[in-house]
């Protein structure tokens, strides 16, 4: 099968990627990176996907994306990761229910009870329906961003 995207190093490219993967300073998927494009490059070793996948002990389609980044967007972008357009999990509590969050926690304690626990805060926040469901530990990551002194250290 004929391959798509050509990958041809300009000698600056070329100089550039054997002083990354030879300094060995970079991260490493970033030298993992540079070595497949050297390796896969039409005017040097020309290997076969199948090849530098072996190699470097990866899918043939970690090659075939990193060639593609190259041809359509670079040299950077082939060294780089990509990146995640939309986070793999929706945010529980948006911008108004971390305030409401906020000024329950910041207000005055339930009745019979010296400070808020997060258990409390969570459940409070379930029964105003500010959420369906939110566990303690998101309360206390969310508090935790604030400097709001008068909730439980500690989950509980």
């Amino acid at each position: 099968m004929a391959k798509k995207y050509i990958v041809r190093l300009s000698d600056q490219e070329r100089e550039r990627l054997e002083r990354l993967t030879s300094k060995g300073k970079a991260a490493a998927y970033r030298i993992r990176h540079a070595n497949m494009l050297l390796a896969v490059d039409a005017d040097g070793p020309d290997w076969t996907d199948k090849q530098v996948a072996k190699a470097y002990r990866c899918h043939g389609n970690t090659v075939a994306n990193i060639r593609r980044r190259f041809v359509e967007g670079g040299l950077e972008a082939a060294l780089e990761r990509k990146k995640q357009a939309v986070p793999p999990r929706a945010r529980v509590l948006d911008g108004e229910g971390e305030a409401r969050l906020i000024a329950i926690a910041c207000g005055p304690s339930p009745t019979g009870r010296a400070k808020w626990t997060m258990q409390l805060l969570a459940d409070e926040l379930v029964a105003l329906k500010v959420v369906e469901k939110i566990s303690a530990k998101t309360v206390e990551r969310t508090l935790k961003k604030t400097s709001c002194v008068r909730t439980c250290a500690s989950a509980g």
